[in-house]
């Protein structure tokens, strides 16, 4: 007869580090393999959840004192850009999109050296060469793309010189930006925000609900540009609610706001696969 059984991940936990976001604290992960034929599915359906792609790993926070690390999500649909957004996006409408297969380039990793260098110089990607790059972009299990932004060629220059790129993902019900990094010299255009935008209308051109920002950390001057944007979800008790007031979710840094592993592990709900048996 046939029946469906779940897919069965093994899940393990980093151990503790620096807190990248909130000094002070330390971070742990929690995280599974994305490999196999239902890579696909096991993605789409953690996501939902609040994990995140990094190669053919998924993760999401899991730290002993703390669940600031809220998943963030936008909801295509009812987003209405600000006044600064507009014009974030008419400064940047000079950009050409391309979206390509994940297939890392010289000029892809030039850019990246140079974002690197200007804005992130003692971050944990630091001293990146060009195969880990490479292993970046390409080592994905699952639907991924390179979308390239190009500008005019200025004076000396050939062709259209890269601005910015994004690696994104393809998920049933939304795009994933999983990084993206852009012109240091041209920071002035908010190209980051421009990003986001931009796949904002990516997604509504595919006919997908929502677009996936990483994680939003309250307390975290880094990550607070991400409750600037309306209509914006975040994952918290199991479930996707409105951002609504971002003082709200203060209390996510307290540690008995963490629930032990085990039971973050039993609560995560699996995708299922056809099976068969006699």
């Amino acid at each position: 007869m046939r029946h469906t059984l779940p897919i069965a991940p093994q899940f393990y936990v980093t151990a503790p580090q620096a807190c990248p976001y909130l000094d002070g604290r330390m971070e742990r992960k929690l995280f599974t393999a994305l490999q196999g034929e239902h890579a696909q599915k096991l993605n789409d359906t953690l996501s939902k959840q609040g994990f995140r792609r990094s190669q053919n790993v998924l993760y999401r926070p899991s730290c002993a004192e703390c669940s600031a690390c809220l998943s963030a999500r936008i909801r295509v649909a009812d987003f209405t850009p600000s006044r600064t957004q507009r014009r974030v996006l008419r400064r940047n409408a000079h950009l050409r999109r391309n979206a390509t297969s994940p297939w890392a380039t010289e000029d892809q990793y030039a850019l990246f050296r140079r974002y690197l260098d200007h804005r992130h110089a003692d971050g944990g990607m630091a001293d990146m060469d060009i195969f880990e790059f490479a292993a970046m972009i390409e080592e994905t299990p699952i639907r991924s793309r390179v979308i390239e932004y190009t500008r005019p060629a200025g004076p000396g220059e050939r062709g259209r010189p890269l601005s910015a790129v994004c690696l994104t993902d393809v998920f049933d019900d939304g795009l994933s930006m999983v990084y993206s990094f852009y012109d240091p010299d041209l920071i002035g255009n908010s190209l980051g925000t421009f990003l986001i935008l931009d796949h904002v209308e990516i997604a509504r051109e595919a006919g997908l609900p929502y677009v996936y920002l990483g994680y939003w950390v309250p307390g975290s001057r880094k990550m607070g540009y991400k409750s600037g944007f309306t209509a914006l979800e975040i994952y918290k008790g199991g479930q996707w609610i409105d951002i609504g007031d971002p003082m709200d979710h203060r209390t996510e840094l307290h540690p008995l706001s963490v629930d032990p592993i085990a039971e973050q592990v039993a609560r995560i709900a699996l995708p299922e696969t056809r099976g068969s048996s006699e």
